[in-house]
């Protein structure tokens, strides 16, 4: 058998080039509750700029994209004075939205990533899959109502949302934690970090769908 030879390096990187030059997404989501604008670039430095009307919300947006490594604008407006739920939902809705369309046909990515988070007493695993399969398992047991003014049951709603619009596969496990600022934040953390792992590009992929079906 006769090897082919090794691509050239330049080629390579060309190769890598294609892939994430366009992985950008600009995405305006507006309903009679809320106006949300999310803006996105999967290659970024990680810098944010959030403003949702929900604070905690905010914060856990920058873990998103310090961790993550990717650029993030969200501009967001809502029906606050009945409750944070549209916000907080709408946000997650659009996130997804800008997620998948960033991703394009997916196309040379790893597709997998995990990580396992600590912060402080809490401790928390994340894996996902960029499958075109929206499914969440959620298996967080936060012990107060709220952290702050934020309802903590809003924590579920935004991975139901942010799942559904990206067509992605995760799975949140908390192994250990008592306070639910920990456990929230090292939820995030941990989403980000296999995100990243998640969305980089393979140069060995070439370009090519990471699926042995050929299709995601």
């Amino acid at each position: 058998m006769q090897l082919s030879d090794p691509p050239d390096q330049g080629d390579t990187l060309q190769q890598i080039s294609n892939i994430t030059v366009a992985r950008t997404a600009s995405i305006r989501r507006s309903t009679g509750e809320t106006d949300v604008q999310v803006n996105l670039n999967l290659d970024g430095t990680g810098q944010c700029t959030a403003a949702t009307g929900i604070p905690f919300l905010d914060h856990m947006l920058h873990q998103i994209a310090s961790h993550g490594l990717i650029d993030l604008d969200v501009q967001a407006t809502g029906d606050l004075e009945i409750d944070d739920h549209h916000t907080n939902e709408d946000v997650g809705i659009t996130l997804g939205q800008a997620l998948n369309k960033a991703l394009g046909d997916r196309k040379g990515i790893v597709r997998f990533g995990n990580f396992l988070a600590p912060l402080d007493e809490a401790l928390v695993q994340v894996a996902l899959d960029f499958s075109g399969r929206p499914h969440l398992s959620y298996g967080l047991q936060i012990p107060t109502q709220r952290v702050g003014t934020y309802d903590t049951q809003l924590v579920r709603e935004f991975f139901v949302a942010i799942v559904n619009h990206s067509q992605m596969t995760l799975h949140i496990r908390q192994l250990d934690g008592i306070n639910s600022h920990h456990i929230i934040e090292a939820t995030f953390k941990a989403f980000a970090r296999a995100m990243r792992m998640a969305l980089e590009v393979d140069p060995r992929r070439a370009g090519a769908i990471p699926s042995s079906k050929g299709v995601l």
